[in-house]
């Protein structure tokens, strides 16, 4: 049953550190266009909403990275 359980756990930081990529890559993504491309209100409020979204994906990496490191040692 711990097999499972690790299994399962590994499943779930794989999968939020998925998120997290694609948080940070959509970020990065839209603080391009926004310096770039994008002119006036628009460049603000992408570079706004690039700049939540990679502080999103920072969180997430730190919780999963958490979740890793600071997880309680099932051998004792």
């Amino acid at each position: 049953m711990a097999a499972n359980e690790a299994s399962r756990a590994a499943a779930t930081r794989r999968r939020r550190q998925l998120w997290a990529g694609v948080l940070a890559l959509v970020g990065l993504v839209l603080l391009i266009i926004g310096v770039t491309v994008a002119d006036g209100v628009a460049a603000w409020v992408e570079v706004v909403v690039a700049i939540l979204l990679l502080v999103t994906s920072y969180v997430v990496q730190h919780l999963a990275r958490r979740e890793t490191v600071y997880r309680p040692d099932e051998h004792h």
